[in-house]
Parts: structure tokens; C-alpha cells; sequence
């Protein structure tokens, strides 16, 4: 899958799991803001979740690997505060996104792959 298709893919499942989410919970103003927040999630996973695993490894040794979720969170909050028109109201609603977002980006993963062969 071209890296165009992921990101509106990408966008795609900001909106349908913001609607999901309680209206409290998860904000998303437009479609303009979840390709922000998409591209933004895209970026910090790309240069900055990897910087943070490294100075991190001494926690995530000693919970097994869940401080990892926590990580993911904070990647979340981040693009809270870098997006005008995403809201996300506090940490576990912010982990819950971000395991319903990886859950759903890891389906059309391997649904991609299967149409490869």
C-alpha cells in the first residue's frame, strides 16, 4: 500500500473512531483537522517514538513492555496539542484512542499484505 492510500486510510479511521468515542472523549472538528492529526501521528512516530523508546528501555524491561501503551498515549497528547481541531480529554481516553487506532491500522495491514501474493 502507497504511503498516499495510509495516510487517508489513516485519516479515515481518526474520524470513524473519534465518532465512536464518546463526544466528551475524542474532538475532531473537521476532515482537514484528522489529516493533520493523521500526518502529525505519522511524523512523531516516526522521529520522535523511537528516541523515546531508546531513553526509555529501563522502564519498559521492568513493566514487560506495557510502559510501551504509555508511550503511545503521550504520542496521542501531543497531537492533542500540536492540532487546533482535536481534542482528546486526558490520558486513558488518550490510550484507549491509541489502542482502537493501532488495533484497526494493524486489520488493514495484513488485509494488504494478503493482497500482495
Amino acid at each position: 500500500m502507497n504511503w498516499f492510500l495510509k495516510l487517508i486510510l489513516r485519516t479515515i479511521l481518526v474520524i470513524f473512531i473519534a465518532w465512536i468515542l464518546p463526544d466528551s472523549a475524542v474532538k475532531i472538528s473537521s476532515f482537514w483537522s484528522a489529516l493533520g492529526v493523521a500526518i502529525s501521528l505519522a511524523l512523531l512516530n516516526t522521529f520522535l517514538k523511537p528516541l523515546l523508546i531508546i531513553i526509555t528501555i529501563p522502564f519498559t524491561i521492568l513493566t514487560f513492555g506495557l510502559f510501551l501503551l504509555v508511550i503511545n498515549a503521550g504520542i496521542i497528547m501531543l497531537a492533542d496539542a500540536m492540532i487546533s481541531g482535536f481534542m482528546v480529554d486526558g490520558f486513558w481516553w488518550a490510550l484507549l484512542f491509541s489502542l482502537v487506532l493501532s488495533f484497526f491500522s494493524s486489520l488493514f495491514e495484513k488485509s494488504s499484505k494478503k493482497e500482495e501474493f
